[in-house]
């Protein structure tokens, strides 16, 4: 198996066809082995069956389907559920919205052929393209979440959140096995384990597409972010130098 992609999802019935079907088309054609791991964060409207009745609707094409459920617990802990089942040399994370299209593969692919063990996604890095923008609040929160968490912690990246990131599979196992961190702000604690076990970060920029209906909801969100961003940085703390 050549890749692994892991797809989060949390209440996404009314987009999870066309994802998939851009998914599956786009690494039919690429003529690589792969799978499609859905990772059903306890959704309540049917996530799972949905991507059930398409993987049965595609009976005969290329690439394995999967779906893993679990109790709602975030988006961290979805796509550590899909890593620890991923098969492939690969992993690709996805978001289930596809706001980075899954075009700007090639980039990452390359980055991992050269010895790359980590490749994110960056909206903010020179070359990056954002062809329809968040509004104006959402997008200036994102922007100051970025410069705490970059305060806070030397990552060594400008664009922590972006949702496609690829990993060697090996080392998305080691870092997902590690991760303590459920929610949104899983991201900033996967790249100071890397940061802490000596593995290269490769930041690309990409295309992005903002989508409205994000899963994100700003003034409930982040006092939960605010949490998370302490008790990571509570816990690298006790560990002293960020390891685990």
């Amino acid at each position: 198996m050549d890749l692994s992609i892991v797809i989060p999802a949390y209440n996404e019935s009314t987009r999870i066809r066309s994802t998939l079907d851009a998914v599956a088309d786009y690494f039919s054609g690429a003529g690589a082995s792969f799978e499609i791991i859905v990772v059903d964060d306890g959704s309540e409207d049917g996530t799972a069956g949905e991507v059930e009745r398409w993987r049965d609707s595609r009976v005969g094409a290329a690439g394995a389907v999967r779906v893993a459920s679990i109790a709602h617990q975030g988006k961290g802990a979805a796509v550590a559920a899909g890593v620890a089942a991923a098969a492939g040399g690969m992993v690709l994370m996805s978001d289930a919205d596809l706001s980075t299209p899954i075009t700007e593969w090639p980039k990452f692919a390359k980055e991992l052929a050269d010895g790359a063990k980590v490749v994110i996604g960056s909206r903010q890095a020179e070359g990056a393209k954002i062809e329809l923008r968040q509004p104006w609040l959402r997008q200036r929160l994102g922007l100051l979440f970025g410069r705490l968490a970059r305060a806070l912690f030397p990552m060594g990246v400008v664009d922590s959140q972006c949702g496609f990131k690829a990993f060697e599979s090996a080392a998305a196992k080691d870092l997902f096995g590690a991760l303590q961190t459920s929610g949104f702000c899983f991201d900033v604690e996967l790249l100071l384990l890397a940061r802490s076990r000596g593995i290269g970060i490769s930041e690309v920029p990409v295309r992005w597409i903002n989508h409205p209906d994000s899963k994100v909801r700003v003034w409930r969100d982040w006092p939960r972010v605010l949490y998370e961003l302490w008790r990571i940085r509570r816990d690298l703390g006790r560990a002293g130098d960020g390891s685990r």
